[in-house]
């Protein structure tokens, strides 16, 4: 543990199918000190390993070539325990005033080859049987329950894990380190959080959510959860958002642990999102999994499906599918580019499988299953995907094998529709108008590929399945496979919508008088059709087909929103308008219309909670006092100041729910005193949790001496690598040039993080600051 190193044996059952003269598998970082190869009635043989850095494999060239047969290849070798989250890694932390350290791993995509020589592609899924070696006050975890324990010389022990299910090496898990486990039992399941020492009261919510999602996805999957125990597995740092190992998943503990008494409701929300995409993975992508990284979005996008669905289920008070559309926004906004690519990307080796993991493969895959889901109806979908888990269960798919099973129980042309959807990039913007006659209501719907940089080139065409009715009427569902197509409503009364419900992934305009009608009765529309009347119409005027004053009159009607995430999306946009008019004279007409905008509402909602009020308005108080302190407003500066106070003198005197405005605002506008103070804070923390809300602050200071400093702060190694690019893009929300007087340092080290998987900086974990990201002005 002292010198971050470790050595490793293992001794691997494999069979060789035809005549061959060498052995390749991935290595990466490894030392290979011995190897050998035997079989029942064959001297064991010595092998050379060949070791390609480059391509990060390990080859062992025979003499003679190797007869088809069962054969063992037996290794020994040593490598390093990472910084970085990659492969083995480790994690220092404070406990109390003790330094500690642990160990983890995260093998997605193409990382266990760091940890074992292994076949490390999805495809190849093996048994594995892992026995480790640790200090004796260690507890250690894998992706099965402990088989055997015994104590060994110099303060070690020895652990063994029973054999995993076939499965592939990218979900094998190894957690050591000083940790205590809370459980509870689930249809015959062991479930267990783990933590570091001191954090059981930060726990319960967790295991609570864990037993009720093991609950509903084995009664929605019709495959009950196969291991013996599924544990959540919460570490102080090494990476961000969570990894989906089977039986043993791993979080950054801000995304699974939630203290009733310190986090913010936010907080709880953010922690069952991310362990329901992660428990969804136990399935679709662990029991169910790609052939290969072209088919990630298989795994990413309906595990981030399922999660709003489970999250749907169990708290109906957060209204997640409204945040959905909101979240599904910017990939709209990115997927209308041409530097989009399609939701089924091809991916030719493990560097550009580290890249897939994107927007596009999460939200846009997400947003496609939940319009075929609304397409084919929930009851054939689930039929579809059940079918599809019983069938192919302990092996790899690829999106035919469930468009298939899909297209069997719906009898609908899922694949045809599925492939313009996944195959292609872009989304159609449907444009709409009606006209009356004979007292019935003529509606002509054409589609063209939606751009907002510039006309797109190629003429592509979807299989749109549009949903058109009337405000508060039926809708009915047809299909448009052709550039246009009019259908008839039996009647004109009533005002014509398209998509109501908002599960498309595509963008509306309709005609002037449609859209005055919708425009008219804004306020007193549906939560979805409010929502997407307000995000096409800026969708479109960010793309110059609509005026700017269009999506400001229509925000006009908008001043006694109810609705959380409807707040969300006006904001987001509105410090869109603020960024692009930064140094332009105009930008102060913007924070004056952001500030009459938003001040009413706020006076109504007042600085302090009341009784009987919703979950809502506290986090919509706290959200618009964020923005009008960012777009400068003296009483929400100075109310964030004396909150600041308070809060050092007592932290429980903030209510939860303001701590993001308090230290959000203070950090912005810091002097030296606040900023030593917030880095206290950071030094401080006994949770990540509050770590990153005090270094989120120091990262939005406004003056240049002190973004230098927190810069300079990113090239410390001291700082962990997976928070030094958070620190730089923060800085750079503020600065878009080196702050300091003196030239910027020169980096003498560098890390690799990119965005992957439930082992991801799962992007979506940052969503919960998307208005404070856009509106930090």
């Amino acid at each position: 543990m002292a010198a971050d190193t470790f050595r490793g044996e293992q001794t691997v059952e494999i069979e060789v199918l035809r005549p061959t003269r060498s052995i390749v598998l991935n290595a990466a970082n490894l030392a290979i000190e011995r190897a050998t190869l035997a079989k029942r009635g064959m001297a064991e043989r010595a092998l050379t390993p060949i070791l390609d850095a480059e391509h990060e494999t390990l080859r062992f060239d025979l003499d003679a070539p190797l007869a088809p047969g069962r054969y063992r290849l037996a290794l020994r070798f040593s490598g390093q325990i990472n910084r970085e989250g990659r492969g083995l890694f480790q994690v220092r932390y404070k406990a109390g005033a003790s330094d500690k350290k642990l160990v983890a791993t995260t093998m997605e995509p193409s990382d266990a080859r760091r940890m074992l020589p292994t076949w490390d592609e999805p495809a190849f899924r093996a048994r594995f049987k892992l026995t480790v070696d640790v200090p004796a006050s260690f507890k250690a975890y894998s992706n099965t329950p402990i088989e055997k324990q015994q104590k060994l010389a110099g303060g070690l022990q020895r652990i063994s894990f029973a054999p995993t299910p076939k499965m592939p090496s990218y979900l094998v898990v190894l957690v050591a380190g000083e940790m205590e486990r809370v459980t509870t039992r689930q249809d015959g399941v062991e479930i267990g959080v783990v933590t570091t020492e001191g954090k059981r009261g930060s726990t319960a919510f967790a295991l609570n959510s864990t037993r009720d999602l093991l609950r509903y996805y084995n009664n929605y999957f019709g495959v009950p959860y196969p291991l013996a125990k599924l544990d959540q597995i919460a570490i102080p740092g090494g990476f961000n958002g969570a990894m989906e190992n089977w039986g043993g998943i791993v979080y950054n503990e801000s995304t699974l642990l939630y203290d009733p008494d310190r986090s913010p409701e936010q907080v709880k929300k953010l922690t069952f999102e991310v362990n329901a995409h992660e428990v969804a993975h136990q399935w679709f992508g662990n029991l169910v999994t790609m052939a290969w990284w072209d088919n990630l979005w298989l795994n990413e996008g309906f595990a981030s499906w399922m999660a709003a669905k489970a999250t749907a289920h169990f708290h109906p008070e957060w209204r997640p599918y409204l945040d959905g559309i909101v979240e599904r926004e910017s990939v709209l906004n990115l997927d209308a580019r041409k530097t989009t690519h399609p939701i089924q990307t091809r991916i030719d080796n493990e560097e550009q499988a580290a890249g897939a993991f994107d927007a596009i493969t999460y939200v846009k895959g997400q947003g496609f299953l939940r319009m075929l889901e609304s397409w084919v109806g929930e009851d054939a979908f689930r039929k579809g995907i059940r079918a599809y888990m019983a069938k192919h269960q302990y092996s790899n798919t690829t999106t035919a094998d469930l468009w298939a099973a899909i297209e069997q129980t719906s009898g609908k042309p899922v694949s045809k529709l599925a492939a313009d959807w996944t195959t292609q990039p872009g989304y159609p913007l449907i444009s709409v108008s009606q006209r009356c006659e004979d007292g019935k209501r003529q509606v002509t719907l054409t589609q063209e590929q939606f751009r907002v940089d510039e006309p797109a080139r190629e003429e592509r065409l979807w299989n749109v399945p549009l949903q058109v009715g009337t405000i508060n009427g039926r809708a009915w569902y047809t299909l448009l496979a052709n550039r246009s197509s009019t259908i008839t409503q039996g009647t004109c009364e009533g005002t014509l919508v398209v998509d109501p419900q908002s599960v498309g992934f595509f963008r509306i305009q309709y005609d002037r008088a449609s859209f005055d009608a919708l425009a008219r009765d804004a306020a007193r529309l549906p939560d979805t059709t409010r929502l997407k009347l307000l995000t096409d119409t800026w969708s479109l005027v960010a793309a110059g087909r609509m005026p700017l004053d269009a999506y400001t009159a229509l925000v006009a009607k908008y001043g006694d929103e109810p609705r959380l995430a409807v707040w969300d999306s006006i904001l987001v946009n509105l410090g869109t308008l603020d960024n692009l008019a930064r140094g332009e004279p105009e930008q102060a007409l913007v924070r004056r219309f952001i500030i009459d905008f938003v001040r009413p509402k706020f006076a109504r909602l007042g600085w302090e909670d009341k009784p009987g009020e919703s979950l809502e308005e506290r986090q919509l108080r706290a959200q618009l006092a964020s923005v009008l302190a960012l777009a400068g407003d003296e009483r929400a500066i100075n109310e964030a100041r004396a909150r600041f106070a308070s809060y050092q003198r007592d932290p429980a005197s903030v209510s939860p729910e303001m701590l993001d405005f308090v230290f959000g605002t203070v950090g912005r506008y810091a002097d030296a005193a606040t900023y030593k103070a917030l880095g206290e804070r950071v030094a401080a923390a006994g949770t990540d949790e509050e770590r990153h809300r005090a270094g989120r602050a120091m990262t939005g200071a406004l003056d240049p001496q002190l973004a230098e400093a927190t810069l300079r702060m990113a090239l410390s190694p001291q700082v962990p690598a997976n928070l030094a690019s958070m620190i730089v893009a923060g800085v750079g929300r503020q600065h878009r040039t080196w702050p300091g007087a003196s030239p910027p340092p020169t980096a003498t080290r560098c890390c690799r993080a990119p965005m992957r998987s439930g082992a991801t900086a799962r992007w979506r974990a940052w969503s919960r600051h998307r208005t404070m990201r856009a509106m930090r002005i």
